[in-house]
């Protein structure tokens, strides 16, 4: 018997083997739903880069990346069991892909010291790495994204003072970040701020766009995801407001949000972190080794669009932490504290990029003890409905931090207090 238990037990240690020898990242997706439409490209980004870093370069410091998908229908409750089914299999990194499921794991995920990457989305006041020891959001967040879009209106406009600003939200957790960082630029810049909730799913907006007609804003900004984003811009085209004054933040700025209104979305402007379109030379090998050698996640028919293309940055990401945590531990096979503070010492420069095959393609950001969030900075692209294609209007933004800081305090300060946490010293 004893003899028989000691040749189960290797057994199964050497199928274990390879298994725990992998570097795993679980892929919180959503490819059916409502919001499927946007969660289908972004999936497939992320998953596509890693495969191409297994392929290409088999893997980071010689380990082999295991992807771990999960379908959560961007439900909450789904994304909290996607979470908990997937914990225990040696998870590196998590990223939600969704704002409402980002605050229920945060305090999870921090308890079990597992790295959670909100990247542009999520908590805005985890920017504040000596509350949120195990949270990041770099390289920016939607209260930037806020700042970002007010100092754009500015640039083209001179003085707010007196103007009408309108918010078109998703009546949810996401939807209601940027309120608060709104509502004190207003106050700065002496412009009206007009609050519209749009339920989800967000195909019912009849009422919103006949008070827009009513109070004509000079501007509309937009909170909006999946079929919301897509039924706002037809709105606005019948009521026959400007699409250059219509400015969506960096999730309701994809193809699939302007391509159903035709000709009527042409001018349409969005805030985006990284670049649109497939001119980088990392195309050329994702065509390569993952596209043409049948091994990509979707159809490859979402290749260069800005979801996959930001799928396949947060993927980067990961891979580019995931290299600094084994420089720094010394070690291929990397815990889920070292994916942290390799997150913590992260550097993306311009020769970083360059080097990785995407030069320009996203802004230089620092990441440190105390700030999980990069430098924060945005661009403003804008639809050409002729050539079906995003052109990027602007150099990349940098926000009002004398607005924004001081919120980030507050809100993490307070979070701190609430739930005992002692701040960590990064001196």
């Amino acid at each position: 018997m004893r003899k028989k238990l000691t040749a189960l037990a290797l057994g199964a240690a050497l199928v274990a083997g390879p298994a725990m020898a992998e570097l795993v990242f679980p892929s919180l997706s959503y490819r059916t739903g409502p919001y499927a439409a946007n969660g289908i490209p972004f999936a497939d980004g992320y998953q596509d880069y890693m495969t191409l870093i297994n392929e290409r370069d088999g893997g980071i410091g010689g380990e082999k990346i295991k992807v771990v998908e999960c379908e959560t229908g961007y439900n909450t409750e789904k994304g909290v069991e996607c979470y908990e089914s997937t914990k225990g299999q040696g998870a590196l990194l998590y990223q939600p892909l969704s704002t409402g499921i980002t605050y229920q794991l945060i305090p999870k995920a921090s308890a079990d010291g597992i790295p959670i990457h909100s990247m542009g989305y999520g908590r805005t006041s985890a920017a504040n790495g000596k509350v949120f020891k195990w949270v990041f959001n770099y390289p920016t967040n939607y209260w930037n994204g806020a700042s970002i879009a007010i100092k754009y209106i500015q640039s083209v406009e001179g003085d707010l003072k007196g103007k009408k600003i309108a918010l078109l939200y998703h009546n949810s957790a996401y939807g209601k970040e940027p309120i608060r960082t709104l509502q004190e630029l207003s106050k700065k810049h002496g412009f009206e701020l007009v609050l519209l909730p749009v339920d989800h799913p967000g195909q019912e907006q009849k009422s919103q766009w006949l008070q827009i007609r009513r109070e004509r804003p000079d501007y509309v900004l937009m909170w909006g995801w999946g079929v919301m984003n897509p039924v706002a811009i037809q709105e606005a085209a019948n009521i026959r407001f400007p699409m250059d004054k219509f400015i969506g933040i960096w999730w309701s700025g994809s193809e699939n949000d302007v391509k159903p209104a035709g000709a009527a979305a042409d001018g349409y402007k969005a805030l985006n972190f990284h670049m649109p379109g497939a001119d980088f030379p990392i195309f050329d090998d994702l065509k390569k080794y993952v596209i043409d050698a049948g091994k990509a996640a979707g159809a490859g028919d979402q290749v260069g669009t800005v979801l996959y293309n930001r799928g396949m940055y947060a993927a980067m990401l990961a891979v580019e932490a995931a290299k600094k945590a084994q420089e720094l531990s010394g070690k291929a096979q990397i815990t889920p504290a070292d994916m942290r503070d390799g997150m913590e010492a992260l550097e993306i420069t311009e020769e970083t990029l360059a080097k990785l095959g995407l030069p320009g393609f996203g802004p230089a950001f620092k990441v440190s003890c105390a700030n999980h969030g990069g430098d924060g900075r945005g661009l403003v692209q804008q639809w050409d409905a002729k050539a079906e294609a995003w052109k990027v209007v602007t150099d990349y933004i940098e926000p009002d931090s004398e607005v924004i800081q001081p919120l980030i305090d507050e809100d993490s300060m307070a979070y701190a207090k609430e739930n005992n946490i002692e701040l960590r010293d990064c001196n």
